[in-house]
């Protein structure tokens, strides 16, 4: 059987290509093979059974059936038997068929021809085209050469022009469906522009991205791409950086409004949004000439101490005439780009302006001169630039400089039809870059150097295509004021650190390209130690602060930050000028070409409050126009800055005590949506993780592990303080404390209205809630003391995007200062006393912690806790009031490590696993499922999703939950590498306060227990309130 198979296949092979509508039987395929035609008569056999031929003589081809016995037919028993075909039909050989074919004695031509013309125009199609396949396979196999594919005369002539026509189609094809270009064509400069400038549509890129890119861990916030942390380890090296040496961020994503008009109109606008009462003003003395710089809170209108938008730096520009009180002045305030939004509509809101298309002022008379080369048409040695189809020039794809989300040329200008008054926006069109530390003062220095002034008239008129420096220099007391700040700018390089400067100082300043002074090495820069000539000079000069007169800097005027950012030299025609040098490695001097760059230097204060480390963390910023970001960034680099990213700027807050926006600013818009994008982000993470390797915050009786409930916390803190539940001894007498509103204009406005006040009022104090399960049956019942939601309006959920809405943090420097008093804050030893300046100090009575309550009943106060003991504090702890147990125990043993809670009893852990057997019995159910949708509720019905480890979003007594009252909260905290302890800052509740520490002995004010959120311990800590 195998030769039959192996013949049959042979055969099969052999007839694969012939036409659809051409089929053969075995009788036509012997007669095809003997060149016969097709049998015309019927033959029957006996032992291969019986057989009809028919032909048709208009079909062009013959039928054959099988009519009679289910035998092989003659034709397959023949070629099963002789390997030879109809040739040994012809013999009478052994095991053959008896009897014969009746072979026709005549045939008609034209029936022949036509029963056959089919398969002739078939066969020479399919030998002449061939569908699907190369013009090269038309070839015969060993006609085909390897160079005819590519080359299209070593074909034969007859299929030259078939070739030509398939080559023409394919690279047609290839055009319409190209594939990826390879690496080396993406890589291109023009290719890598496109793809940059893509990519910048959604997040704007810094100018320093491309640099970041490469060496940090890149996030997408705020609508920038920023670097967050370096990929390498350097979290101390920073650290020293910031106590040593020096450490360079970019702070250009941070937002610039100006503010232009008559200064009565916009001190009387800005006064709206903030207060005498928190400290700094628009009208600050100093801050108001342009000699210092200042910072503060800007509020809603008219809505101080409420409803706060966000920390501000504001900068006036110098007069020009100090004794004029009339014409314009320019102000400009930097603000965090997530309070960008709130800050512009208030500010559209007091300055009365409305989107009124103002005119692009009047370009500047000096225009730039190109160079002679550039205007040469045919340069030898050089490419040809790119043309289209039409033999147009093309314009090449340029760098976005500055916002890439809008035009460069459109301004965005709002005006004010009432009293003058525009707002600007320059965002991204003044880059900033911070340097922090005691060497940023020496770093600045030696990679910048004043501009040279041209002293001659010839070499004024080579600097016309610099022609703001060329008029500049033309007025003598310009010329004055640039000399006198580079005298300033050598007597600073004296100075041991930016500490010992006046907080705020402003410099103006003209310097040369930095990218001329760059070293050959990285180098670190190092402060002069030599005693300096002018002495006097110097001691003045860091008494006092630089004059509000030498502030003056032409960045401010757009027009010349528009030629300065349109003259400059490019890297390449540097690099081409750097190898026509006579000796390599010399420094380039281009004359008069060299670009002049307007700067503006601002002092950065350090550490001010309390008294350890006064001063650390000083520094410098750099203010300098678009387009210049890495010709200063590499050069601070190569004098031995370190560069940090988002997350060391968060640490050099921290360290400083201050706190830190958005994290820090739980009253604010940005806050509230920072709280909540953070809170998702930590879920996500947690449900991660298997239940085994998480921990459950319900037995360590964390109720909120990944947020802090600020809002619920002052409610219930003002309805027990309004209930009259919590007396304060003060003054060695217990008095009994009722809630008083002080201010008449005060409105309450929350979640618990006065109902759900009144009744918590008449409730006892929370204890452990009281638990009762049910454990044959399917579901938990919990009976919990004031934990129902029968109301329903009484529920305060997570999710509640104006939830601290209503919650408030004071900021009365007054107040401050006083509460500090009272808390007497020491250092993390507890054995320093910080002196009070100001009036004199107001005692602990219970008069004046009644009226602050009633004038602050729903206020949060920052606080800085420093541990007595070991311990390192992380976000979301809690801050609790010890007992007199606990404070009695801290006298008997001080170096005991604190109270411990009890474990909790999770109430919830039979429902999370008839959830989870539901959901197993289920075929698919989503993620989103809750326990009210598989029929498990709680008492009161509410439905609630359950997550194991995690209390439901309906939470209740955030305040009593636990063993010890809670009063705050940590906002951040960790191992300060500065105190050598561990340390967290946070806000606590105005009135938890005050209840603590009227009720502690004098040598104990100020003692709180701190817990972290997976961690049953407390530890003692030491509140301090740094003003």
């Amino acid at each position: 059987m195998s030769g039959v198979s192996r013949k049959e296949k042979k055969y099969a092979k052999l007839m694969r290509n012939q036409p659809s509508n051409i089929t053969f039987s075995s009788t036509d395929q012997m007669a095809g093979r003997s060149g016969m035609g097709p049998s015309e008569s019927q033959t029957t056999n006996p032992r291969c059974g019986s057989f009809t031929s028919l032909q048709g003589v208009t079909g062009g081809y013959v039928q054959q059936q099988q009519v009679g016995s289910s035998q092989p037919s003659y034709g397959d028993h023949r070629r099963s038997s002789y390997r030879g075909g109809f040739r040994g039909y012809r013999g009478n050989s052994r095991g053959s068929c008896h009897g014969y074919s009746q072979i026709p004695k005549s045939i008609t031509a034209t029936t022949f021809a036509q029963a056959r013309a089919a398969e002739i125009n078939a066969m020479i199609k399919a030998v002449t085209h061939k569908s699907g396949s190369q013009f090269l396979q038309s070839l015969p196999p060993t006609m085909r050469r390897r160079a005819m594919s590519h080359n299209i005369k070593r074909l034969p002539r007859r299929l030259q022009e078939i070739a030509k026509k398939e080559v023409e189609k394919v690279s047609q094809l290839k055009k319409e469906q190209s594939k990826s270009k390879s690496r080396k064509a993406r890589r291109r400069h023009g290719s890598l522009l496109i793809e940059f400038n893509r990519r910048q549509r959604k997040n704007i890129w810094l100018e320093t991205h491309i640099w970041h890119a490469k060496r940090f861990h890149m996030v997408k916030k705020w609508g920038y791409c920023l670097g967050n942390k370096p990929t390498t380890k350097s979290y101390r090296a920073c650290y020293r950086s910031m106590t040593k040496q020096c450490l360079l961020q970019d702070l250009s994503y941070y937002c610039c409004l100006e503010l232009n008009g008559t200064e009565n109109n916009l001190l009387k606008a800005l006064a709206r949004l903030s207060s005498i009462d928190a400290g700094t003003t628009f009208a600050s003395v100093a801050c108001l000439s342009g000699k210092c710089q200042g910072s503060l809170v800007l509020y809603k209108a008219d809505q101080y101490p409420e409803k706060p938008l966000g920390p501000v730096t504001f900068l006036w520009r110098p007069k020009t005439q100090p004794d004029s009180s009339s014409g314009n002045r320019q102000l400009w305030i930097w603000t965090h780009p997530a309070l960008k939004m709130d800050l512009l509509t208030e500010l559209q809101l007091v300055c009365q302006c409305l989107d009124v298309p103002v005119p692009e002022p009047a370009p500047n008379e000096c225009k730039t001169i190109t160079y002679a080369s550039e205007k040469q048409t045919e340069v030898v040695g050089l490419k040809r630039k790119p043309q289209d189809k039409a033999g147009e020039m093309v314009i090449p794809e340029k760098k976005i400089i500055g916002n890439g989300t809008r035009d460069p040329s459109t301004t965005v200008v709002w005006t004010s039809l009432t009293n003058g008054v525009t707002i600007e926006d320059l965002t991204m069109e003044i880059l900033r870059y911070r340097l922090i530390g005691p060497l940023s003062h020496c770093v600045i220095f030696e990679a910048i150097q004043a501009a040279d002034v041209p002293k001659n008239p010839e070499e004024r008129e080579e600097t016309k295509m610099y022609c703001w420096w060329s008029e500049y220099c033309t007025q003598p007391e310009k010329m004055s004021l640039h000399n006198h700040q580079r005298d300033i700018l050598q007597l600073l390089l004296g100075v041991a650190s930016p500490a010992e400067i006046s907080a705020g100082t402003v410099l103006g300043l003209t310097v040369g390209d930095p990218r001329l002074n760059m070293p050959k090495n990285r180098t670190t820069a190092s402060p002069d130690l030599s005693q300096p000539e002018d002495l006097e000079k110097l001691r003045d000069l860091c008494l006092n602060g630089i004059g509000a007169e030498y502030a003056q800097s032409q960045i401010w005027d757009r027009n010349v930050r528009n030629v300065v950012t349109e003259t400059k030299i490019s890297e390449q025609k540097l690099n081409q000028m750097r190898s026509k040098l006579l000796v390599p490695g010399t420094r380039l001097d281009l004359g008069s070409q060299e670009s002049k760059i307007p700067i503006l230097l601002v002092h950065q204060p350090g550490k001010m409050t309390g008294q350890e480390h006064t001063g650390w963390g000083s520094g410098w910023d750099i203010l300098i126009p678009k387009g210049w970001g890495m010709a200063f960034w590499i050069p601070l680099i190569y004098r031995g800055a370190r560069v940090g990213g988002l997350q060391e700027g968060a640490k050099h807050t921290q360290y400083k005590g201050l706190p830190h926006f958005p994290d820090d600013f739980p009253d604010c818009p940005a806050g509230i949506q920072h709280s909540v994008e953070t809170k998702k982000e930590l879920i996500d993470k947690y449900n991660k993780y298997p239940p085994a390797k998480r921990p459950n915050y319900i037995h360590y009786g964390t109720m909120t592990p990944f947020r802090c409930p600020w809002q619920q916390l002052v409610e219930e803190w003002e309805a027990h303080i309004q209930g009259g539940d919590l007396k304060l001894a003060v003054s060695g007498k217990e008095q009994e404390l009722k809630f008083e509103v002080q201010n008449p204009n005060y409105k309450h406005a929350g979640v618990h209205e006065n109902k759900a006040s009144e009744e918590m009022s008449k409730e006892d104090k929370p204890s452990e809630p009281d638990e009762e399960m049910e454990e044959d049956s399917e579901s938990v019942t919990i009976l919990e003391r004031n934990t129902g939601c029968e109301n329903g309006q009484n529920v305060i959920t997570q999710d509640t995007p104006a939830e601290s809405g209503h919650v408030s943090v004071l900021r009365s420097r007054k107040l401050l200062k006083q509460i500090s008093m009272w808390c007497r804050p020491s250092s993390s030893r507890g054995q320093q006393t910080q002196r009070y300046r100001g009036p004199a100090q107001v005692p602990l009575a219970a008069d004046a912690v009644k009226s602050i309550i009633g004038s602050y009943p729903r206020f949060l106060i920052w606080v800085r806790l420093s541990l007595l003991k070991k311990g390192n504090p992380i976000a979301n702890a809690t801050i609790c009031v010890p007992s007199k147990e606990d404070l009695q125990l801290l006298v008997s043993d001080p170096n005991c490590p604190g109270p411990q809670e009890s474990k909790h009893r999770d109430p919830f852990k039979q429902k999370c696993k008839a959830l989870k057997n539901k959901k197993r019995a289920l075929p698919k159910v989503p993620e989103t499922t809750t326990a009210a949708d598989l029929g498990i509720t709680s008492v009161s019905g509410c439905g609630v999703n359950l997550v194991q480890g995690l209390w439901p979003d309906q939470i209740r007594n955030v305040m009593s939950h636990c063993s010890r009252l809670a009063i705050g909260y940590v906002s951040q905290g960790d191992f300060s590498l500065t105190v050598g302890c561990g340390e967290a800052l946070g806000f606590v509740s105005l009135l938890g306060l005050l209840h603590m520490i009227s009720n502690q002995p004098p040598d104990q004010r100020g003692l709180a227990l701190v817990r972290n959120p997976a961690s049953l311990q407390y530890r003692f800590a030491k509140i301090n309130i740094e003003v």
